[in-house]
């Protein structure tokens, strides 16, 4: 044990010696190609291995680590590239958990420095246009391969720079895979699709990590190809692979050049102008709501969103709150405005063993009695193991004007 503690010391002290010669004797107003920069770090191991002796694995090692920190993302890009990580969270330089297949686990790597972690943290947001330092401390941010980023840094961060990335699949999960993997059943599936076809406002609601990006993109690409549709999101994360006529926004914080916010809400007043079939809206969280709502009441049926909630019904109590953020009204006006808006509330859970299911598929039947009524049209059982059918679906009008039928 403690040879492989002084061989890893050393393992490490060669590294340091390596990057620094390079960082020294590289010509940086060059732009080296990928392959050009590889032969210089082959170049320089080789020298170090007559100098200081370093073994094959090792030399493997070092050629791989040296270049993703100096073209990538350093220690993390191992991280980045495995699939079966969804969730990587670091607590400062030392403290790096990660979530694989559902389990949380703090990983045995951790950052040379602060300051090694807050150039990665620069590099990752100058890739998306995005800016953070102590006088803008908190920003949301994306990576090449479309992995949600939200980083906050000191004074807020107390111990050090605290970064969130979520990995989302290289290959977007459509309904079939979900269906492989249990979230819902086929015959559910095929009702969905239908609903999706016939222009129902959808709303998916669930709790954090519960796959409600995820199953709206599966959702998503239910919509005919020669609609047009355009996406709003905090970070570009939908991928909608059977849409031609796709525009996709995605939000802008203020920054210390002098560049305004745009918002979700300036987003989608905009997109109104845009003459959308339908708006996608990544997620609603606060007074963004009244505009989507006013979206759905004005003619741009089958629009989807989602949002955090504990169940079906929390969602409507969510959106009433979430309007009151945004515009003083009367709370029957609000429960009015969201009954005549949205036809169907998909909510979505994740269960003792991880797995992410469909809890929850209820229909909004209006507005009654000072209150919006609901009716589950189908209910995850935890003793049978899956949904049940409880009713058939209410409002057909959509179904009957678009010539499909559930049957």
């Amino acid at each position: 044990m403690e040879n492989r503690k002084k061989r890893k010391d050393i393992y490490q002290d060669i590294k340091r010696e390596l990057q620094q010669e390079l960082l020294r004797e590289l010509d940086f107003s060059k732009e080296l190609e990928e392959e050009e920069l590889l032969e210089i770090i082959d170049d320089k191991i080789h020298e170090t291995a007559l100098r200081r002796g370093i073994w094959l694995e090792e030399r493997k090692q070092l050629r791989r680590e040296i270049f993703q920190a100096m073209r990538q993302l350093d220690i993390l890009q191992e991280l980045i590239e495995d699939p079966r990580i969804t969730e990587i969270m670091i607590n400062g330089k030392d403290d790096i958990f990660i979530e694989q297949d559902g389990w949380l686990s703090r990983w045995e790597n951790s950052f040379d420095s602060e300051e090694k972690l807050n150039n990665i943290i620069q590099q990752m947001v100058a890739g998306c246009n995005r800016v953070v330092n102590e006088a803008s401390p908190i920003v949301d941010a994306r990576l090449e391969n479309g992995s949600r980023v939200n980083i906050v840094l000191k004074p807020v961060a107390l111990n050090g720079p605290v970064v969130t990335i979520r990995r989302f699949p290289e290959k977007p999960m459509d309904m079939k895979r979900l269906i492989e993997l249990g979230a819902l059943e086929e015959d559910h599936s095929r009702f969905l699709k239908k609903l999706v076809l016939a222009g129902y406002n959808i709303m998916i609601s669930g709790g954090t990590g519960s796959g409600k990006t995820t199953f709206l993109n599966a959702l998503s690409n239910f919509i005919p190809g020669e609609e047009r549709v355009i996406t709003i999101e905090d970070s570009a994360e939908l991928q909608l692979t059977s849409i031609e006529n796709l525009v996709r926004l995605e939000t802008r914080n203020a920054n210390t050049e002098g560049c305004v916010p745009i918002t979700i809400r300036d987003l989608i007043r905009t997109a109104l102008r845009m003459r959308p079939t339908r708006i996608i809206v990544g997620e609603v969280r606060g007074a963004e709501a009244v505009d989507l709502l006013q979206a759905m009441n004005t003619g741009h049926d089958g629009s989807l969103s989602t949002g955090h909630a504990n169940s079906a019904a929390d969602m409507l109590s969510r959106l009433e709150t979430m309007v009151l953020m945004g515009m003083e009204l009367p709370i029957a006006a609000i429960r009015q405005q969201i009954a005549s808006a949205l036809d169907i509330i998909i909510h979505l859970g994740r269960m003792r063993d991880k797995s992410r299911k469909v809890l929850e598929i209820t229909e909004v039947c209006g507005y009654e009695g000072q209150k919006i009524r609901l009716r589950p049209l189908f209910v995850y059982h935890y003793d049978a193991e899956k949904l049940e059918e409880e009713r058939e679906l209410e409002n057909v009008a959509k179904l009957q004007a678009a010539g499909i039928s559930l049957v």
